[in-house]
């Protein structure tokens, strides 16, 4: 089973997400904010996929994703944003930074299934 880390300060949306992605067979690893998923990563955490809220306290998902992408050992690790904001200059930031996809929240079955797709096409994974 696939292992997808979910950085979100919302504990609603992450058991939202959760529910979706067990119906997907995909695990979720909830982290509340970025610098314990950080810590994780830098303690050789090894998530399928990383989704990643944009607006969180400390720091914000789009440092999280530049923080993930400057670390050459997770170039395969496949990301999406997750935001209730959608502003082109956020899209294009968060995708031009090295997302992968990007989608609004609430979150549908089908576009969460559809962001995962193109996140692993994007980073040629099965």
């Amino acid at each position: 089973m696939k292992i997808a880390w979910h950085i979100d300060d919302d504990q609603e949306m992450i058991q939202a997400i959760a529910m979706m992605l067990k119906l997907l067979d995909i695990e979720v690893r909830p982290f509340y904010n970025a610098p314990a998923a950080s810590k994780a990563l830098n303690e050789g955490g090894r998530p399928d996929l990383l989704l990643l809220d944009i607006n969180m306290p400390q720091v914000s998902g789009i440092d999280m994703l530049e923080f993930v992408r400057r670390k050459s050992e997770y170039a395969y690790l496949p990301i999406i944003m997750l935001s209730s904001e959608d502003t082109d200059t956020q899209v294009q930031e968060a995708l031009t930074k090295g997302a992968d996809a990007y989608i609004m929240k609430p979150v549908t079955l089908d576009e969460l299934e559809k962001a995962i797709r193109l996140a692993y096409e994007s980073r040629s994974i099965s």
